[in-house]
């Protein structure tokens, strides 16, 4: 007789006989309000412990007797858990049961309580700040949730399971860990002694299907002029930089520009955690790696841009740069490898300018500032800001060229950018996309490229 037989003979034997009345108390109501410091009461707590570790035990036994669950395992789990629900409490009501189904299988295989916040396409990102607070980000705005951890362990075991996935560590003499979901969601986790309130975790969703022109036109995060201004930029190999400040949705826009990149190039993707969902068919994902438990085996971004350039690559996309892997990049653009793109951290299309030129000082080459300015001038083409407005909208605010040196002063000049006219009744804020009606000095090199450049482009 198989275990799964065997608890169904539990259940059947175990089941209330007629005569028997229910408790004077019926089970799943909450015993009181939310406590200040812990979760809502729940009275099925006890069952559903119970139920998670005879789950664990079971497969584990599966495990050792050489049963592989590989093609059945979610229904076999499902099963086991609802007949062990009624082996032990057949009076739970239908619709209870059902939940605590579901939430002991996310439990036993999944994310536990953020599994019905990942299922949830309005949520953006997830914030769990220790075990009984935990927000999330709809529609640019932050709101605490009503979802709840069962205490800080339940919380390292959710960030244990992600990171163990990514072959990735935490713990306390590595307390800080970047990782990535199975769908490309980015993941941070801080846990004691630096989290002091508690284990936390972020979670920047990527949707399951990634954000199109189209997309970001309806959202009016850009104009119709502004994106085919740059398809035709990306198309015609100019090197861009995507700026912007944390959450302005630098990394998605990355990813509708790397859209628009030929079949035909070998592109090679560099990143912390691998998020760009590339769909061309010729894409090389390199992921950095942090060292192991003797501290050895680190492999930095600036490794793998390093490693890039021997790899014969038509277009180098890099998800941020942060320090000296800027040097790398920059070389990389002045040295035949046009059509690259990056992201970084800056406020302004000029604040962008001086945070380059401090990264590349943390290479640890000691350049004179005039040099790595001309590094930067020559290398890139155009800045495309992007902000997360006080409303929550995320926009294009600016698209600029760097123009060049001017005696010491990188130039830029702004081709678009968007103008704010004010806030409407509901609070979002109104404005328009303009071009300001200047036309960029790379033109020549889009034609050359066989690109069409269209006036109406600089035009209102």
């Amino acid at each position: 007789m198989s275990l799964l037989d065997r608890l169904e003979k539990q259940r059947i034997q175990n089941a209330p006989q007629p005569a028997e009345t229910a408790p004077e108390s019926a089970p799943g109501t909450m015993a009181g309000p939310v406590k200040p410091n812990g979760p809502a009461a729940d009275d099925y707590y006890e069952l559903k412990e119970r139920v998670h570790g005879e789950i664990i035990d079971l497969i584990n036994q599966e495990a050792v007797n050489g049963n592989d669950l590989k093609d059945n395992k979610e229904a076999y789990i499902l099963k086991s858990i609802e007949t062990l629900i009624e082996a032990k409490s057949a009076a739970i009501p239908r619709a209870d049961r059902i939940r605590l189904q579901k939430e002991i299988y996310n439990n036993v295989v999944g994310l536990g309580p953020l599994e019905p916040l990942l299922a949830d396409p309005e949520i953006t990102e997830i914030m769990v700040n220790g075990p009984y607070n935990v927000y999330v980000e709809r529609k640019g705005k932050l709101v605490l949730s009503d979802t709840v951890f069962k205490d800080n362990q339940q919380v390292m075991n959710v960030i244990n399971r992600i990171v163990s996935s990514v072959g990735r560590r935490v713990d306390e003499t590595s307390p800080m860990v970047d990782a990535r979901l199975a769908d490309g969601s980015r993941v941070n986790a801080v846990i004691p002694p630096i989290a002091l309130n508690g284990p936390t975790l972020t979670i920047r969703k990527f949707s399951k299907n990634p954000l199109t022109t189209g997309d970001l036109i309806r959202f009016n995060s850009v104009s119709p002029k502004m994106m085919n201004f740059l398809e035709a930029c990306v198309k015609g190999k100019l090197n861009i930089i995507v700026s912007g400040g944390t959450g302005s949705g630098k990394t998605t826009f990355l990813n509708v520009l790397s859209g628009f990149i030929q079949d035909a190039d070998r592109i090679v993707t560099i990143e912390d955690a691998a998020e760009l969902q590339l769909r061309q068919n010729h894409v090389v994902t390199m992921e950095s790696r942090p060292a192991n438990l003797e501290g050895a085996g680190q492999i930095t971004i600036r490794d793998l841009v390093r490693n890039a350039l021997r790899m014969r690559p038509d277009r180098i996309v890099v998800g941020e740069v942060r320090s000296g892997e800027t040097l790398d990049m920059l070389q990389a653009m002045n040295t035949g490898h046009d059509g690259s793109l990056t992201t970084a951290h800056a406020n302004t299309p000029r604040d962008m300018m001086s945070r380059l030129e401090t990264m590349v000082l943390m290479s640890g080459m000691e350049l004179p500032i005039k040099a790595i300015r001309e590094q930067v001038s020559s290398a890139l083409d155009i800045v495309i800001q992007q902000s997360r407005l006080k409303d929550g909208s995320r926009k294009v605010v600016n698209i600029t060229e760097v123009v060049g040196m001017e005696g010491d002063t990188i130039t830029l000049q702004d081709l678009f950018v968007f103008r704010q006219e004010g806030v409407d009744s509901t609070g979002k804020i109104t404005g328009r996309f303009v071009s300001t009606g200047i036309r960029p000095g790379f033109l020549e090199k889009l034609t050359s490229n066989g690109i069409l450049v269209k006036d109406d482009w600089f035009t209102n």
